[in-house]
């Protein structure tokens, strides 16, 4: 009888040790989340300082500055990691916007377009960084979901898996570079 009451007693210890797991798991993707999206906002934040810069010293490269804040628009209007094409819209638009700013000697040596290239530079590093760690903890619960036994706890308290954070195929092509 006490074996009994002593095997249920480990199987329900267990059944509770998968569970809080998967939800360790679920929330740590979810924090991993709200990393990228901190710096997608910081991208954002710094767009428009951007663009007013080089609108400046381009006036006439007004379709390329409208695709950049068309692309930015529609990647805040994006909500979560199943959004990514408009995130990747907008680091393809960036792209270009920097094309057209080699263009323009005295905006090259602007020190605030020079500034804000580097801040953006810079969130565009830290963004890749935590897409990375956000895939990183997307697999592991992804990993655990699928896994025997703990796919049967998920499956009872409807944990699903998490889609990770991929870029388009045109991301995916190498600029040409030349001089």
């Amino acid at each position: 009888m006490w074996t009994t009451i002593a095997i249920i007693a480990v199987m329900v210890l267990y059944f509770i040790a998968l569970y809080n797991g998967l939800i360790a798991r679920r929330n740590q993707v979810r924090e991993a989340w709200a990393t990228v999206d901190t710096q997608l906002k910081r991208r954002y934040d710094l767009i428009p300082n951007l663009i007013e810069t080089v609108r400046g010293a381009a006036k006439h490269e007004k379709e390329t500055l409208d695709a950049v804040t068309q692309a930015r628009n529609a990647a805040m209007a994006a909500n979560g990691p199943a959004d990514a094409d408009a995130q990747n819209k907008l680091t393809e638009t960036l792209k270009s916007l920097f094309a057209v700013a080699e263009n323009y000697p005295d905006l090259k040596a602007n020190q605030n377009y020079l500034e804000l290239q580097r801040e953006l530079a810079d969130t565009e590093n830290k963004i890749q960084a935590t897409r990375q760690f956000y895939n990183t903890v997307v697999m592991g619960l992804n990993n655990q979901i699928e896994q025997f036994p703990s796919n049967i706890v998920a499956k009872m308290f409807n944990i699903v898996p998490e889609k990770m954070f991929e870029i388009d195929e045109v991301e995916k092509v190498v600029p040409k570079v030349q001089f």
